[in-house]
């Protein structure tokens, strides 16, 4: 009964539909007025095809095919070749340069063999109807949908050439294996551009999409192969080859060179399409109301803000990053080879000092893309890391101290609270330099004690850490102790005023998002904010460079160049970590267990200091 009252359906609008658009010369207000109604409801205003987005590393490499909706690289119509635009006309739509959309006979055609069968086993479809299903419905083989492609296709034809349409066909077609359109379908099958396709190659692709799976050429490249041999003879048919050209593209063999998809230093890529999302929501001003709106409302924005990606994304993009290849290669090596022992995990970010560029980021050891990226995601505590930024450079500002300066490293206890040193080692009085270089505890306390603490907090501050909240202003902070903590990125990222002269500017990966023709989409326009003087600066970089040369990070010191940095462990040996800068970068690492567990009995071999030089090594 269903496909009985589909049919009368069917009988009963083609005819009044057919007429309508007939009509136009003899009822041209009638038809004006359906038109206008056709507007409103199905409102085409831009016809656009989602396309594949770039990610490219600073030499210019692609990194990254972001094909998330789609793999499709669309292409004029001057690009699609003559050849292949008579194939898809003479395979799907003969008629296609004399209809309004729609094919009333080959319909009628149809509905007699669908009849027969009690089923809808003939669409009678035309190459603007499929273009409609495409991109304004689904493939759900019903009544209402013929009917509503029906309308779609009318609309394109009014609104766009013919021309147009058959570009926008050929670009939206699937091809299987993910890949829509003609041009992405040549670089995935045959490695190359589709304007260097052989006749034979293109009609071997044309075969494709009247029925994806069962011409699969991976799969089933026999049955895609006949079907080719048929689309020539149907050409030949046609008159548009010669019979001699018809068999010479039929012998000619046909042989697949499946390209793989790029999909590169997925640490990396991971954090930049994190930044992609932050650059966006700053640039739209969704950062702005996320941070004033409530939890209901914020999920709403979120929304909104993804909603926003996918369309920016949609369009085609060039993401152009500063990643250097092999800067990331040592750091993901490094991580793998120094990290063998069961559980231990680690992350490495690199920045390069003078443009304030993310120039590599390892996220752990093997790092599958999407994965935990302990480098932008693990918030730990610092230990002693935290030293240059909340503790001697704010005591260096406010003081105007030098490092020869004596401080008490004997015992403290201040309001219940008594740090030791490490090991529980005592001291007593000592210079500056050395409490810094040997990492004592209870000097850093009672320099932060004696500067207050919230003067070290408002230097802290600047550089912008996310989980740094108001409960961690107290005096532990001093050695490391944090309710959160910061990222490898983050104390990285921090560092690099020690490279500025006392200048901070955040790092980012991302230079520029432009669209596929290069027009600028958007970029960072970040300023400098100065954290401290020129004076500090020296002094906290001769500070640690000392510890480099002989201090705690001995094992990171390099033959040549200025090297300087500062470790750091946690309470239960739960964290390694050193962060140091050369003339050229500034460079973060930290080693630990995803679930903090005790790593004394790795802590003589120092990981952290060895991957750290062997991402600095020439």
């Amino acid at each position: 009964m269903r496909s009985w009252s589909g049919f009368m359906i069917i009988i009963l609008l083609l005819p009044i539909f057919s007429l309508l658009v007939f009509a136009v010369s003899a009822e041209s207000q009638k038809v004006q007025g359906f038109h206008e109604l056709l507007d409103e409801k199905l409102e085409i205003k831009e016809v656009s095809l989602p396309q594949t987005s770039y990610i490219k590393a600073g030499n210019g490499q692609v990194i990254s095919e972001m094909d998330h909706p789609v793999n499709r690289i669309s292409l004029s119509s001057g690009d699609i070749s003559p050849f292949l635009k008579d194939v898809f006309i003479t395979a799907e739509d003969q008629h296609f340069y004399d209809h309004a959309g729609f094919d009333v006979a080959a319909i009628g055609r149809a509905l007699a063999i669908n009849i027969q069968s009690d089923d809808i086993e003939q669409g009678a479809s035309t190459i603007t109807q499929q273009l409609a299903r495409n991109i304004f419905l689904n493939h759900e083989q019903s009544y209402n949908r013929k009917l509503s492609e029906l309308l779609y296709a009318y609309e394109l034809e009014r609104k766009l050439s013919k021309e147009k349409i058959l570009e926008l066909y050929i670009n939206a077609i699937y091809f299987h294996n993910g890949a829509y359109g003609i041009e992405a379908a040549s670089q995935l099958y045959f490695k190359k551009s589709a304007k260097d396709l052989t006749k034979a190659q293109e009609a071997f692709l044309a075969a494709i999409p009247n029925n994806p799976s069962l011409y699969d050429p991976m799969k089933h490249f026999n049955h895609t192969k006949e079907r080719q041999e048929r689309l020539i003879d149907q050409l030949k048919e046609e008159q548009l080859i010669s019979p001699k050209e018809a068999e010479k593209m039929k012998s000619e063999r046909i042989q697949l060179q499946v390209k793989q998809r790029i999909d590169l230093y997925p640490d990396y890529v991971s954090y930049v399409e994190a930044e992609l999302r932050e650059l966006i929501s700053v640039k739209e001003g969704y950062q702005d109301k996320l941070l004033k709106a409530g939890e209901q409302e914020k999920a709403s924005l979120s929304a909104k803000l993804d909603k926003r990606i996918s369309q920016i994304m949609e369009q085609g993009i060039i993401i152009e990053t500063a990643l250097n290849p092999a800067l990331q290669e040592k750091a993901a090596n490094s991580l793998n080879k120094r990290l063998s022992y069961k559980d231990v995990e680690g992350a490495a970010a690199v920045i390069d000092n003078g443009s304030h560029e993310i120039t590599a980021l390892a996220g752990g050891k093997n790092y599958k893309k999407y994965n935990f990226n302990r480098a932008f995601q693990a918030y730990r505590q610092p230990g002693s890391a935290i030293k240059p930024l909340l503790v001697y450079a704010p005591y260096f500002e406010h003081t105007s101290a030098v490092i020869h300066d004596q401080v008490n490293a004997g015992p403290f206890c201040k309001n219940g609270y008594c740090p030791q040193n490490y090991g529980g080692a005592r001291y007593g009085s000592t210079t500056l330099e050395k409490a810094f270089i040997y990492s004592y505890n209870t000097p850093a306390v009672r320099l932060l004690d004696d500067i207050g603490i919230e003067n070290g907090f408002r230097d802290l501050d600047k550089f912008g850490f996310k989980k740094v909240t108001d409960k961690d202003h107290a005096l532990s902070a001093a050695i490391g102790g944090f309710t959160y903590g910061m990222t490898p990125l983050e104390l990285t990222s921090a560092y690099t005023v020690f490279a500025n002269d006392g200048y901070y500017q955040p790092a980012r990966a991302i230079r520029k998002i432009t669209d596929l023709k290069g027009k600028l989409l958007y970029s960072w326009d970040d300023s400098k904010t100065q954290v401290w003087s020129e004076k500090t600066i020296e002094k906290m970089r001769n500070l640690m460079a000392r510890t480099v040369q002989s201090g705690t990070a001995r094992k990171a010191r390099l033959p040549f160049g200025y090297a300087g940095g500062k470790t750091g462990t946690t309470n239960g040996y739960h964290d390694f970590w050193f962060v140091g800068l050369t003339g050229q970068y500034t460079a973060g690492v930290w080693v630990g267990k995803d679930r903090p567990g005790n790593l004394a009995a790795i802590e003589s071999a120092s990981p952290q200091l060895l991957i750290w030089k062997d991402i600095m090594s020439d």
